[in-house]
């Protein structure tokens, strides 16, 4: 089973748009969204992916944001997301907090560990724990979303032209 892992859509239609459709190709049906979403359209392009969301600094709109996630059927998790997929554990977040980022890292809880906020993709371990950043789909050189393969534990960062 593949997931998807992306953030900082920022509200860009047609960035998303292009991300969600290399997602469809790809039968990627999981999305974990690392927040700064910024507008309620943006979460409605979502509309048939199991998609999970956290807030980022600059989802301002956290009303319209909620009534959209759960207008589509999909969850948003606060201040920070945890699943089990596949006996993975992992958990988001969008990586403002910089105290519960490093919580969330250090923990053990976690096999994987997956933030926003920078618009840079990078990962690393820390003990057990893969923490990786997706990259970002505005304000980035390079337009990026990431994917985890949880059954051969691999994480593919994909670009998005």
């Amino acid at each position: 089973m593949e997931i998807a892992i992306l953030s900082d859509t920022h509200g860009r239609y047609a960035t998303v748009e292009k991300a969600l459709a290399l997602l469809q190709t790809r039968k990627v049906h999981v999305v974990l969204h690392c927040g700064d979403i910024d507008d309620a359209e943006t979460v409605w392009l979502f509309q048939g992916f199991t998609t999970h969301f956290v807030f980022g600094n600059c989802d301002t709109e956290r009303l319209s944001l909620r009534q959209a996630i759960h207008g589509i059927g999909e969850t948003l998790h606060e201040p920070y997301g945890q699943l089990e997929l596949s006996g993975r554990r992992i958990a988001w977040v969008h990586g403002d907090d910089a105290r519960l980022l490093r919580e969330l890292e250090t923990c053990g809880r976690f096999d994987y560990v997956f933030y926003g906020h920078t618009h840079q993709a990078e990962q690393h371990r820390r003990g057990p724990t893969l923490v990786a950043n997706p990259g970002a789909l505005h304000r980035a050189k390079v337009k990026t979303l990431a994917l985890l393969d949880l059954d051969a534990g691999r994480l593919e960062t994909v670009v998005v032209e």
